[in-house]
Order: C-alpha cells, then structure tokens, then sequence
C-alpha cells in the first residue's frame, strides 16, 4: 500500500535562520501521525510546506490523496451561521454536504446560532466539519484540543479515532503528550531543524532508556524514582526505608510517559 505521505530532504529557511534542515519521513495511510517539538521547532512550518500553504527551499513532498484542513488558529466572519459557512465550502469542494458527518460533529444543535455566539468548542467541531467536508482521505490537525474542556477534549478523540476506523489519515501536531500516547499509532519528533526520532511510543521509551517509574508513598510524602532495572531498585528503596523505620503507605510502579520520555528525548539532543 502506498504511504500517505512522503517527506524527503526538505529545507526551509527565514532569512538566514535555517528551521528545517533536510527532514525526511512517510505517513501510512490510514495512520494517525503526530509532529512533535518544542515551541519554535518547526511543526507547523512543516506541515504548511506539507499542506502547500507555504513554499519551501528544496526537497520533495508527495501527498496521495486529497487533504482537508483544520489549521490552529482559525476563523470565520462573526455573523454567519455554521451551516452557511458549511454550504460555501461544499460549493468551493463542489461536492454535496454530508449531513451524517454534521450531526456527528453537533453541527445541528448550532446551526441557527452566529459564529461569533459560538464557544470555543463548538468552533472547533465547526473548523473540523469544514476540513472534512468534500470527503477529504488525509486530515490535518494542527493543536486541534487547544483551549477545550476535559469534555471537548474527550469528544474529540472520539471523533478522530472515528475518522480512523473509516479509513482516514490523521496528522496531529499537538502539545499534549497524554492526547498524542492516547490516539497515534506512530510520533515524529522535530528539534532543530531535524528529525531527530521516528516510531512508536514503546519505541521511543526504549530509545529514551528510562522504562520504569517507581512513585512511593510515605508519611513523610511522595518520591519518584527511575530506573531501568525495577526489581534492583524496588528492594533496594524498601530495604532502606525500612532500616530508617519509614512506614511505606503506596507503591506504584509504570512506564515512562510519553511526555518524560519526550523531554528526556530533547534533553539529549540539546546536549
């Protein structure tokens, strides 16, 4: 099967500020795909190079499929209803509206209110009805949760990983690590112009070197240890917490987060 995507040796520069240096990857299609950097790192520069919204320097971006767009800061004009804002991109799509997506999304229960009555969550069910409409095979998300509610944030998920069961291939550039460990398959991440890991989560977990985390529970408080070797470690705390008479009230052992293993990941490249 043909990937998604494929990125190959693309650069892009401001001025003289080089922001990608050469990066390269492919996307399966039918995957959920996660951008991953700190602020400044060039996530959404790639994904406008990507989307071609914005031109780069040299390399090769080949996108199979027609795409749809939900960018991270959006907007419409403040008196138009969603279902007009709805049926003037069906007209630039020329495609029909697709009525069971809307209700999906809650477009329904918004129809007769102005886009500028709308919460922060219904413009984003409305921004990602829009990138949807005309049946698009690759969807881009970028910061697509920003600024919703645990609630907003749940029925989003569930949204996306609807999209997925269909098919779909989903993009996600996103600052909440829990959301991207939740929903993709596989994490690219961006630092300094580079793509410096590629793969799964339980991948870069391994990459990262930090497997366990032991999180123990005294009258004296919380402490958290890390370790790649659980049962040295694990006898070795209670052993002298016992010889220092420290009653243990909870242990919880798990691994590394997405986020820890992410940092860890950046740490090692600023070094």
């Amino acid at each position: 099967m043909k990937d998604a995507i494929q990125v190959r040796g693309l650069k892009k520069s401001y001025g003289s500020h080089m922001v990608l240096k050469g990066i390269g990857f492919q996307i399966g299609k039918g995957e959920i795909f996660a951008l991953l950097g700190v602020n400044g790192a060039g996530k959404t520069t790639t994904l406008e190079c990507i989307e071609g919204l914005r031109k780069y320097d040299s390399g090769v971006v080949t996108v199979n499929g027609k795409i749809g767009i939900q960018l991270q800061s959006s907007s419409l004009p403040a008196y138009i209803k969603p279902m007009e804002a709805v049926k003037l991109f069906a007209k630039w799509n020329r495609t029909k509206i697709d009525y069971s997506m809307l209700n999906n999304l809650g477009i329904k229960e918004i129809e007769k209110k102005q886009y500028i009555q709308l919460s922060t969550g219904q413009k984003r069910r409305l921004h990602l009805a829009l990138a949807l409409t005309g049946n698009p095979g690759i969807i881009f998300l970028d910061e697509p949760t920003a600024g919703l509610d645990a609630e907003g944030r749940l029925s989003l998920h569930e949204q996306i990983r609807e999209l997925k069961s269909h098919g779909k291939t989903i993009v996600l550039a996103s600052h909440d690590m829990a959301e991207v460990e939740n929903l993709c398959d596989r994490i690219a991440i961006l630092n300094n112009g580079n793509i410096v890991f590629c793969g799964t989560a339980s991948e870069l977990a391994g990459k990262a070197g930090r497997k366990y985390f032991i999180h123990i529970k005294t009258q004296q408080g919380d402490s958290t240890f890390e370790t790649d070797n659980i049962e040295d470690t694990l006898i070795s705390l209670l052993s002298g917490l016992k010889q220092k008479k420290i009653h243990v009230l909870d242990i919880k052992v798990n691994h590394g987060t997405l986020e820890q293993n992410f940092i860890e990941m950046s740490r090692r490249e600023a070094e």
